[in-house]
């Protein structure tokens, strides 16, 4: 499977430190120079700008060959070069929080998942308990709906109880 990660996904993981879930769920995880560069701002977290500055070896860093030009204005160049490397190498799915991007993904048929989806996948696997883990989020400034938030608690809980 193929995964292209946005900015935003990768930042709250780094800070939970569980980045790595990336490679255990997904496989081949991509991103775009344009998200390292954003991780690397000097506004963002030392954890983050460390990890940017050299990322694990299962982070595949590509070029963008063309943007998708009729992308709205509105969006970042991470979220820009995400969507399009998303369509050039045909990404299962791509990672991305911010709604305007995931409008614009859906739009061109990209599958889409939030950093929520990312957390409720790990911690069905043990990484960790999603209730603290999205408390934790919270502190970092993740902000979600209350439906949204209750819905992931939802299956979280649902898919516990179907686990042996």
């Amino acid at each position: 499977m193929i995964v292209v990660a946005d900015t935003s996904p990768l930042n709250y993981l780094i800070r939970l430190g569980h980045p790595d879930v990336l490679r255990e769920i997904y496989g081949r995880v991509l991103v775009p120079r344009a998200v390292l560069v954003e991780m690397q701002h000097p506004e963002a977290p030392p954890e983050v700008r460390a990890w940017a500055s050299a990322p694990p070896a299962w982070l595949e860093a590509m070029q963008v060959r063309q943007l998708d030009a009729s992308l709205a204005a509105e969006l970042g160049d991470g979220e820009r070069e995400a969507i399009s490397l998303a369509l050039e190498v045909h990404a299962d799915v791509l990672l991305i929080d911010e709604r305007a991007g995931r409008r614009e993904a859906e739009a061109r048929h990209i599958e889409v998942a939030g950093t929520l989806a990312v957390l409720l996948q790990a911690s069905l696997r043990g990484y960790f308990d999603l209730p603290e883990a999205m408390k934790q989020l919270r502190q970092y400034g993740f902000r979600a709906s209350g439906p949204i938030e209750a819905m992931m608690l939802a299956r979280y809980e649902q898919a516990k109880k179907v686990k042996p």
